[in-house]
């Protein structure tokens, strides 16, 4: 793409009406981002990861087609004993905290009036959005029979169960994310009306989506109280446990917005405009203040919850040792390189210890739901088809998130907004 842009190829479409007078774009023209098919062909072609991509979902198809056929024993090792692999210790329960910047850039900037971190408030609802969208179609993998979702939620009703809670409140946030996105779609496609519609009322999206958010975040981790003494203690509390999954989701999700705008102004740079260029460290410095404070909270409370618990004596043995090294790697280092990077303006420090945070999150989520789970039977190593359609699921979540970044206005602005960052 960059070199179609060097040679003078209008791209990218960034309004509804061609440079010089050349008429309206279609919809196709705009899927292929102001570019012939040939030339389309050739940008996919000439890249090397989707190379990669392919062959993923050349091997990887099959092994899902034939999940559904065969049923869920062919790919997964899945038991009584660990009833959670790695479907939900990576595709719900670690997704879910990853996507958590969609409540908290919508509170940030329609509730609480910080319109500076407008330019980024876009991306982190469709990092909400996606995240959210593709832990349910991993929950779908665990679950099989897709047409039979609404039964928990409208024919086999456990209102009392934390489960239906969770169906609940996820299916409803995921519309509201669909629906504060619809901006930039109705942008995109020239329809005024939507966008209007949606403007009028997202306040009312923004409250829900923050007591929707926070409610089922707090719900996964309450979840763990279904099965009291299977969690190692260190990652078990009863009391704390709801509360530590809300925590860590707040800076999860900041953490994650950091690194998908890093990665965007890695390899999508071609796609941003000025304004998104130029604003992105000082957010990305304001993002890990953020982070930061919700780090703070999270260690304090992992530490009154072992002293809680009086586990102490768990701290010195080898299960204590791989606690400790999740917690400082995952929190306390991320931690401190967030408050060197806001004390001296270094945003790329800054970024270093979002991918931290990242990769802290996803080893509680696994630890809790998988490695931990059980601790006093023997060791569960998920299934090589298992591992592989994890890989082919979260494939396409990123090729769904480049595809959608390369066209809705969510790294630039749409032509005809004066500069302004369209609300």
């Amino acid at each position: 793409m960059k070199r179609f842009v060097g040679q003078g190829v209008a791209i990218p479409v960034d309004s509804l009406i061609k440079p010089n007078g050349g008429g309206s774009w279609s919809i196709k023209e705009k899927l292929l981002l102001g570019l012939t098919p040939e030339q389309y062909m050739k940008t996919l072609v000439r890249n090397p990861f989707n190379w990669l991509l392919a062959a993923i979902y050349v091997v990887g198809v099959p092994v899902v087609v034939l999940r559904f056929v065969k049923g869920l024993g062919y790919v997964t090792h899945a038991s009584y004993d660990y009833p959670w692999g790695l479907f939900l210790a990576w595709g719900l329960f670690t997704m879910v905290p990853l996507s958590a910047s969609g409540f908290m850039m919508g509170t940030t900037v329609e509730l609480f009036g910080r319109k500076d971190f407008k330019p980024i408030e876009r991306l982190g609802l469709l990092n909400g959005l996606l995240g959210y969208f593709f832990a349910v179609m991993f929950l779908q993998v665990d679950l099989g029979q897709p047409w039979r979702l609404i039964y928990p939620m409208f024919v086999s009703l456990g209102p009392a169960a934390v489960l239906f809670l969770v169906a609940w409140h996820v299916a409803t946030y995921l519309s509201v994310q669909v629906a504060e996105l619809v901006p930039a779609a109705s942008e995109w496609l020239g329809m005024k009306q939507p966008k209007k519609v949606i403007k009028s009322v997202s306040l009312g999206l923004t409250i829900a989506g923050i007591i929707l958010s926070t409610l089922h975040q707090g719900a996964l981790g309450a979840l763990f109280t279904y099965a009291p003494g299977k969690v190692h203690p260190l990652w078990y509390s009863p009391e704390f446990q709801w509360i530590h999954f809300l925590t860590s989701a707040v800076f999860g999700g900041l953490c994650m917005l950091i690194v998908v705008s890093t990665l965007a102004k890695w390899f999508m740079r071609w796609r941003m405009d000025d304004t998104f260029k130029n604003s992105l460290d000082p957010l990305t410095l304001g993002l890990a203040k953020g982070a930061s404070l919700a780090m703070f909270t999270y260690l304090i409370i992992k530490i009154l919850a072992v002293a809680h618990g009086n586990k102490w004596g768990y701290l010195f043995t080898g299960w204590g040792e791989y606690y400790l090294f999740e917690l400082t790697v995952g929190v306390v280092v991320p931690l401190i390189l967030f408050t060197s990077a806001i004390r001296n303006q270094r945003p790329g420090l800054a970024r270093v210890a979002a991918f931290m945070g990242v990769f802290g999150i996803a080893l509680n989520r696994i630890n809790t739901a998988l490695i931990a789970f059980n601790w006093k039977l023997y060791k569960e190593v998920p299934a090589w088809r298992e591992v592989l359609i994890v890989l082919t699921v979260y494939a396409t979540y990123i090729v769904v998130y480049r595809a959608i970044l390369a066209r809705l206005p969510i790294l630039y602005t749409w032509k005809g907004q004066a500069g302004k960052y369209p609300g």
